[in-house]
């Protein structure tokens, strides 16, 4: 099996002395925070709608919203 090693140097945008500063690891780990976040969130708002059931599904009107009043629910 053929192994690839390709080496990406660092400081191609930004000298390395930066990449490798405690301010950028910080902001480093503040915006893989948020990602995980807004991921979790997105895909939360996928999932259907849990509803816990209350037992009274049906029954909760006091009356029926038929457009003929007379007829059974």
């Amino acid at each position: 099996m053929v192994e690839l090693l390709v080496h990406v140097p660092r400081g191609i945008i930004l000298p390395e002395s930066v990449l490798l500063s405690d301010w950028f690891a910080v902001l480093a780990s503040f915006v893989a925070i948020n990602t995980v976040l807004y991921l979790v969130l997105g895909l939360v708002k996928l999932l259907p709608v849990i509803r816990f059931k209350s037992g009274r599904g049906r029954e909760r009107r006091s009356e029926t919203r038929n457009i003929d009043p007379e007829a059974s629910a």
